[in-house]
């Protein structure tokens, strides 16, 4: 059995190499692509988006999907291990678009031009520990964007969990079956997650359980507009009966 422990705020240590091997198991891409039905093409292409930046790219489900449908995909991550992963899933997928390692804290260094959108997904933007961090991230997404770009982040529904209510209903985001995933610890500050895998395998990943009203407040206080909220890509929802929680925001 192996099992690995990482310090809080260490994205890119925490995504070791036999889990990342793991990732494409946990999100099943088939069956994930059921359920999101379309939801993040619909919303870019009512957007009239073109060129999208995937900030979060993981093991590239998105930056594939997207580049698919005709977008003009850039795929970014803050974990060499998960960028390595995307361009190996682009190639057999038959596409390819540009890829790159970046510290989002400083993401205009690492890409070129602006965009008319950024998706930052699979609960990515929770990595974020410090406030200050958050706000200078939200700050760099905005630069990146053009006028009336549009930002798509989201997270899971830590407002139930930090009630000790989690739940994960497998229809939406994690939908493989190689894994069962649970919470060890939560506070205000931390969320520790547990993936136990059927070979034995142990993974710990540790990010900060952000609110649904707290991001929206950052999102606004950042210069974003036209702000709407969905739970698992619905836009009337009860805050409990959710897995994830999906922000859209308008840069001006």
């Amino acid at each position: 059995m192996t099992t690995d422990t990482e310090t809080a705020g260490d994205y890119a240590g925490q995504y070791v190499r036999p889990l990342v091997d793991r990732w494409d198991y946990l999100i099943d891409w088939d069956r994930r692509r059921q359920g999101e039905q379309g939801f993040f093409t619909e919303l870019l292409a009512g957007a009239e988006a073109h060129r999208v930046l995937d900030v979060a790219a993981g093991t590239g489900y998105h930056s594939v999907t997207l580049a698919q449908q005709g977008f003009d995909v850039t795929a970014a991550d803050g974990s060499a291990e998960m960028i390595a992963r995307t361009r190996l899933n682009a190639t057999r997928h038959g596409l390819s678009f540009p890829t790159v390692q970046a510290d989002w804290r400083r993401l205009r260094e690492s890409v070129e031009g602006r965009y008319d959108a950024i998706v930052c997904l699979g609960s990515s933007f929770p990595h974020l520990f410090a406030e200050e961090d958050r706000r200078a991230v939200l700050a760099e997404f905005h630069e990146a964007l053009n006028p009336g770009g549009m930002l798509i982040v989201d997270h899971r529904n830590f407002d139930s969990i930090r009630r000790h209510r989690y739940q994960s209903s497998g229809n939406y985001y994690y939908c493989g079956n190689e894994a069962s995933v649970s919470v060890a610890h939560v506070d205000d500050r931390l969320c520790r997650f547990r993936y136990d895998f059927p070979d034995g395998g142990v993974h710990h990943l540790e990010v900060y359980p952000i609110l649904t009203a707290e991001l929206s407040s950052l999102l606004a206080e950042a210069g974003f507009e036209s702000l709407q909220r969905f739970g698992d890509f619905r836009e009337e929802f009860r805050q409990d009966d959710v897995d994830f929680v999906i922000h859209v925001g308008r840069k001006p």
